[in-house]
């Protein structure tokens, strides 16, 4: 016979969204039984999540700061007709980081891994070894829904991370180094110099195609690294990914088609920065906002969950058709472009961009003057709704 646990709440999936949602429950609501289930056998993946110091709430650091593998106190970008440095703190967590600080607060027995949902209401779900989940709530974070309901381009991305055999020079991250030859649409590296002779190499585009050809990729990071004079002794970890950028679709479609009447949260909710792809600053509001809720019953949950989305989904409409211009205006060769004038503009405009805070006159001054793609393309992704 088939086993049936009972918890108040139970997390479907321990990725970023997930994991950060358990943690948070566990730190603030200790009463609560929470059960977190995870279809492969790690918590958070194989990943590295970075995030400026602005994108976070003062108010959500209890989350958030114990977790970081590495900071630095500005970071650098690269075009090919100028290079700045920007004084925002970076910040970086490794997914081991989230998977420790998880299984210190929760006991081992509210951790299933290796155990994949094979259906999921707004208070049950049924796992693939027969057993079922009895809850108060459920909230799912298995990653992203049906994406034909969104207009999308994609953001994809190889990282390396090398082990030198010398200091690699580097003061601070370099987020895009533009100035490297253009593949596949927008092509930049990102770089986060973890030790001395330790360093992240990301080599990312923003691509109309969402095929990922990971040993290219991997040979162009090789190269990079001999074009910086840095000699590779070993890689500690190979990442890779494909994110949505999502220039628009039908956010009550999406929300349907992934568990319907069942709350949602992470790229499940369509909770990211449409433009950047950073999941983690939504990530991090949202599981601070679960913990803090009276009513976690599996109705309530939904109807919070999903207007805290939509919400965020209507702010958000701006950004999405930044995505049509750089898409649809610019040739992929000349994409870089639009960051290159992008890096130009204010500092604190930056920040409130990357944290989906523009205000009015920021979204003014993003759009003004002669756009750097042909007019009669930019006019056109300007009114475009979603195809």
């Amino acid at each position: 016979m088939a086993d049936s646990l009972k918890c108040d709440v139970a997390v479907l999936g321990a990725g970023l969204a997930g994991g950060l949602v358990a943690l948070a429950l566990a730190k603030r609501r200790p009463e609560l039984t929470v059960l977190l289930i995870e279809e492969t056998d790690r918590i958070g993946g194989n990943h590295v999540w970075s995030f400026f110091d602005s994108d976070v709430d003062e108010a959500d650091r209890w989350l958030v700061t114990p977790l970081i593998s590495y900071g630095w106190r500005g970071y650098d970008v690269q075009f090919p007709a100028h290079a700045r440095m920007l004084g925002t703190p970076y910040y970086s967590i490794e997914s081991e980081r989230l998977e420790d600080a998880v299984r210190v607060a929760m006991p081992a027995e509210r951790i299933l891994t290796g155990r994949r949902v094979l259906a999921a209401s707004p208070k049950a779900a049924v796992l693939d070894d027969g057993t079922r989940i009895e809850a108060g709530g459920v909230i799912d974070a298995r990653g992203g829904a049906t994406l034909r309901h969104l207009d999308c381009g994609w953001q994809k991305f190889v990282g390396h991370e090398l082990v030198l055999d010398a200091p690699h020079g580097l003061e601070r991250p370099i987020v895009m180094d533009a100035t490297v030859e253009q593949h596949d649409g927008y092509r930049f590296v990102y770089c986060l110099p973890f030790a001395e002779n330790r360093v992240f190499v990301e080599d990312t585009y923003y691509s109309e195609f969402a095929h990922l050809h990971v040993d290219s990729i991997a040979a162009r990071i090789a190269r990079y690294a001999e074009a910086r004079g840095w000699k590779v002794n070993s890689i500690a970890r190979r990442e890779s990914g494909v994110l949505p950028v999502v220039m628009g679709g039908d956010f009550d479609a999406y929300w349907q088609s992934g568990s319907g009447g069942v709350a949602k949260v992470g790229a499940r909710a369509a909770m990211y920065h449409p433009t950047t792809g950073y999941s983690l600053p939504d990530a991090i509001r949202t599981a601070v906002m679960i913990a803090g809720e009276t009513d976690l019953s599996g109705a309530a949950l939904h109807t919070r969950l999903r207007a805290h989305a939509r919400a965020a989904w209507d702010a958000r409409g701006f950004y999405r058709m930044l995505d049509r211009m750089l898409f649809r205006a610019a040739a992929p060769t000349e994409r870089y472009r639009v960051l290159e004038r992008f890096y130009t503009l204010d500092g604190g405009l930056v920040r409130r961009f990357y944290a989906a805070q523009s205000t009015g006159m920021d979204k003014f001054r993003i759009l003004a003057g002669k756009p750097p793609v042909p007019v009669g393309r930019a006019i056109a992704a300007l009114g475009e709704t979603r195809r």
